[in-house]
């Protein structure tokens, strides 16, 4: 989980002008704009897991509705989530950090350990206490572990794709270190299109760079971590 910026693009008004809409007919909220402000503004990915390839996406509210008319319309409450999260989250974790307020992973560490011929271990640490780190701690967890048998299975789904696009990063920054310095630039480009929000497991691999802060300094600078 990485911060996202609720901009108000023209889609995002359009989302809005049809949940009123919505709201004073008493319709559903899953609307098309609303669907395609949430698809930008999310960058296409998960907001939980962060995976960009989703089979299935869902409109997902941060705080339960419960049928409070209020909460349940409020754009500031609607976020882009893939269907195995937002199945595990439902009204089980509340509060947690509000990724588009909050830069997450600077309240939360994202690791993996662990690689081949090891066991690898998913870890999310706590940086600050509080109720909604914590609970956003015991979510992503259950996200990346699974809580069901058919959880577990699609948990297995998004771990793969995890490693596959964090060996990917590693290798871009091994290919930064070796470049010649006239081809170092190009990396960093890349390094931190790699590391915005708009890139899949951001989370992790911007944690990739700050657990080697000494040898990477330069990058998180030019990154803006």
């Amino acid at each position: 989980m990485v911060k996202f910026s609720r901009n108000h693009t023209v889609k995002a008004r359009a989302a809005v002008e049809s949940l009123n809409r919505a709201k004073a007919s008493h319709k559903t909220y899953n609307t098309p704009e609303v669907n395609a402000a949430l698809f930008e503004m999310f960058h296409g990915k998960c907001y939980i897991c962060e995976n960009k390839e989703c089979i299935s996406y869902q409109i997902e509210h941060l705080r339960p509705h419960k049928e409070n008319v209020k909460l349940k319309y409020d754009w500031d409450n609607l976020f882009l989530s893939c269907t195995h999260c937002n199945n595990i989250k439902k009204a089980k974790y509340d509060p947690i950090l509000d990724c588009s307020k909050i830069d997450v992973d600077l309240k939360i560490a994202f690791r993996k350990k662990g690689y081949f011929g090891m066991d690898e271990e998913y870890e999310f640490s706590a940086l600050e206490d509080g109720a909604e780190v914590k609970n956003t701690i015991e979510l992503l967890n259950e996200i990346y572990h699974g809580n069901t048998a058919q959880k577990k299975l699609e948990a297995v789904h998004i771990r793969r794709k995890l490693r596959r696009s964090l060996s990917d990063f590693e290798n871009l920054v091994r290919e930064y270190e070796e470049a010649e310095e006239i081809d170092k630039e190009d990396f960093k480009y890349a390094i931190r299109k790699e590391t915005s929000a708009g890139a899949a497991f951001a989370a992790f691999k911007r944690w990739l760079l700050r657990d080697n802060r000494e040898r990477y300094e330069d990058l998180l600078r030019f990154c803006g971590l």
